[in-house]
């Protein structure tokens, strides 16, 4: 199967620029993937849509202040730093720009010297090896400094707002470490989660979204694409609510396709989630054998990208297709701050 094959047509002017007024306003396109039908409905009306045994899980990642804008030390020239990845103490794989003019030893400033970085690899590799200093706390001086890492496909006049950074994250973030929103679980208000709590049960896991989340797809053979690793974390009360909602016949609603590849990448062969931390390899394309999730919560996703092959192989391909083109010619909005689906 070809990268081709998961390509669409999108309107520019469909791309959320900004989040709605309202966090539970935003449009709802429900699959029915048995029926091969699909129904124009609201993200209010995503409690209907539950049963009793069933249980919602969500992903209590909270999104850290990943770029930093800076400037190097001699020339005073712009120094993009866009944080992926901690690997200990204060190094850190990141993307650099302009990553190919900075040498193994270069260094720049951030928030008038508070924050330093060295660079500790040669250009070539996208992502670089970088080592921070500062005075007192790197997170305390990272949120003082940091903005919100939004997406490329967001283009502002006036770049990231204060409200970026109260919206671009879930109001059940708990846990830091992402470098971007899991954006399905936006749309959710401490409302809406506790008529959720009325009906259903609710489990939290933690998958910190990485740079794999959104790197492009680089080959045209799919089969040949391997997403990158993330961490994840499924609490022994998490596992067990999940495996007891099942064992009742209730379904796994999965908000997000980063809950999803947590939950799949810690089920056992019998189809239990195992509790622990792990790291999700897991690259979910056309032909995987869900073992956890039952119904999918989820964003429009771009075209060509590994999100929107890990939502076909959930839902068939030209199922997918086809409802994207519905979702394009109801102008729904697209994106981290756009409208979702909800795939049963």
């Amino acid at each position: 199967m070809k990268i081709a094959d998961f390509d669409y047509e999108l309107p520019g002017e469909l791309i959320a620029q900004t989040p709605l007024a309202e966090r539970d306003a935003s449009r709802m396109l429900v699959l029915d993937r048995r029926e091969q039908k699909w129904t124009d409905s609201s993200f209010k009306e995503f409690t209907r849509y539950l049963r009793p045994d069933d249980v919602v899980v969500v992903n209590n990642s909270r999104v850290i202040p990943a770029r930093l804008i800076g400037q190097r030390e001699g020339s005073g020239g712009q120094v993009e730093i866009f944080l992926v990845r901690e690997i200990e103490g204060n190094d850190w794989e990141a993307l650099v720009r302009p990553g190919a003019r900075l040498k193994k030893g270069s260094r720049a400033s951030f928030g008038d010297g508070k924050l330093i970085v060295e660079l500790l690899d040669e250009p070539g590799a996208e992502i670089r090896r970088v080592r921070f200093q500062c005075e007192g706390s790197f997170d305390d001086t990272l949120a003082e400094i940091g903005s919100t890492p939004l997406p490329p496909y967001i283009k502002r006049p006036s770049g990231v707002s204060n409200t970026d950074r109260e919206r671009y994250q879930t109001v059940y973030s708990k846990h830091r470490g992402a470098i971007a929103a899991p954006t399905a679980g936006l749309h959710f208000t401490p409302e809406v989660l506790g008529q959720v709590a009325e009906i259903a049960s609710i489990a939290e896991v933690t998958l910190h979204v990485g740079y794999g989340t959104f790197e492009p797809v680089r080959v045209d053979d799919v089969d040949e694409h391997s997403v990158s690793s993330e961490h994840f974390e499924i609490s022994e009360s998490a596992a067990e609510t999940i495996n007891n909602a099942r064992a009742r016949g209730g379904r796994v609603v999965v908000v997000g396709t980063t809950t999803m590849r947590a939950l799949e990448s810690s089920s056992s062969e019998d189809g239990r989630v195992v509790a622990g931390k792990g790291v999700a390899s897991l690259t979910i394309k056309p032909g995987y054998q869900f073992r956890i999730a039952d119904a999918l919560l989820t964003n429009f996703h771009l075209p060509q990208s590994s999100l929107l092959i890990l939502v076909s192989a959930f839902a068939g391909r030209e199922f997918i297709l086809r409802a994207y083109a519905r979702a394009v010619s109801q102008r729904y909005r697209f994106y981290s701050y756009g409208d979702c689906m909800l795939i049963l």
